[in-house]
């Protein structure tokens, strides 16, 4: 096999016609590259090795080749917090910058938010991260690798009998909340969730990955043929004047463009509802009578409705409704026939909770600038 003198190639996050090609780059012959694809795939994803060595069925003259031609690096965990209730927060680091990722245990569950961007461009009011400019997206390796390094951190991979194994319920849904509007990287996001949903990698089933918008409607379609993960709206509104000023991205594409692309969404039926998001803002969106406009605003459309209560953050411009009134509205709404979970605050204490997320990405930056600067003076 020939030598390089390149820097190792990473492998997490390429799909499988990219790693076969990388296998072949580096000297495999073309013959054994199927095969040898096929049990790096099986180490990488299914059993989550970190080490080429670790991969027992592989000729040593190919761990050698693979430990020399190429990378299992993830993002780097810079900080993690655990909440008082279970929650953890990661901020993790890649390529110099930084995003979060959340693992949220329940009694029936365990649900990984993960970040698809480093900041957003959309400017949503309620929203910590929307206080963060736009640094880059993330690539395909940076989002699948957000579920590995939650998995090395719970112990959540078969066979795992470490420190952390057993110590919160096993990941069972992934949804892609976090920072970043999803459908503005869309190549990386569906790269990343073809692996992750993978029967023969990570194995989530496309219904316990969820895609969550704000509504960039020309993409939804695209979203539902190719992607065809379960999808959630961040609706939060039911007229466009206050859907403006909350989710400005309205103003492109108001909320009876955004209906009509749910109604038409590839694969939606009752068993595979669409999720609206909708958060409780007191004297904004919270009146019982917005209640009875958002059930017949998606009426026809197989949903549920997620309610969740304001999480407040430093300089943030609202107010969690009282839950007397979200009780009341959440009443309304299941009495239409939708079902309307009150989505139990999580991570508060950590400001791991739904719009808290936000990196010192930009601040770092910045810093790396000057430093960059300061350096170019010296040498002068």
């Amino acid at each position: 096999m020939s030598a390089m003198t390149t820097a190792p190639i990473p492998l997490i996050g390429l799909i499988p016609a990219e790693l076969k090609s990388a296998l072949i780059a580096s000297g495999v012959p073309e013959k054994a590259a199927p095969m040898r694809m096929r049990q790096l795939w099986n180490w990488i994803y299914v059993h989550g090795t970190r080490d080429f060595a670790g991969m027992t069925n592989l000729a040593k003259d190919f761990r050698a080749h693979a430990e020399e031609h190429f990378s299992l690096a993830l993002p780097e965990i810079v900080t993690e917090q655990v909440s008082t209730d279970g929650t953890r927060k990661w901020l993790l680091k890649s390529g110099g910058q930084e995003f979060e990722t959340v693992f949220i245990p329940e009694t029936e569950r365990g649900t990984l938010c993960i970040s698809s961007q480093v900041g957003c461009t959309l400017n949503c009011r309620f929203c910590h991260t929307g206080t963060q400019k736009l640094v880059r997206n993330l690539t395909a390796a940076e989002i699948v690798g957000q579920v590995m390094v939650a998995r090395d951190r719970i112990g959540d991979w078969p066979g795992d009998t470490g420190k952390n194994a057993g110590e919160s319920r096993r990941i069972t849904n992934v949804v892609l909340m976090g920072m970043g509007e999803p459908l503005y990287n869309f190549d990386n996001v569906k790269a990343a969730v073809s692996i992750i949903a993978d029967g023969d990698a990570l194995a989530f089933s496309k219904r316990r990955v969820t895609l969550s918008t704000s509504g960039v409607v020309p993409m939804i379609q695209r979203a539902g043929a190719e992607i065809a993960s379960s999808l959630a709206i961040s609706l939060h509104a039911v007229r466009d004047g206050i859907r403006d000023v909350l989710v400005p991205i309205n103003k492109k594409y108001p909320i009876a463009e955004l209906l009509e692309a749910c109604r038409t969404y590839p694969g939606v039926t009752n068993a595979r509802r669409i999720t609206f998001e909708y958060v409780m803002l007191k004297g904004v969106n919270y009146s019982l009578a917005e209640a009875r406009e958002l059930v017949q605003i998606i009426k026809g459309i197989p949903a549920k409705i997620n309610l969740i209560p304001f999480n407040a953050w430093p300089g943030s411009p609202y107010e969690c409704s009282e839950w007397e009134q979200i009780e009341k509205f959440a009443e309304i709404v299941n009495r239409a026939g939708y079902a309307s979970p009150v989505r139990t605050p999580r991570g508060r204490d950590i400001m791991a909770a739904c719009g808290q997320l936000k990196s010192e990405s930009l601040k770092a930056r910045a810093s790396d600038r000057y430093a960059e600067m300061a350096s170019a003076q010296v040498g002068k």
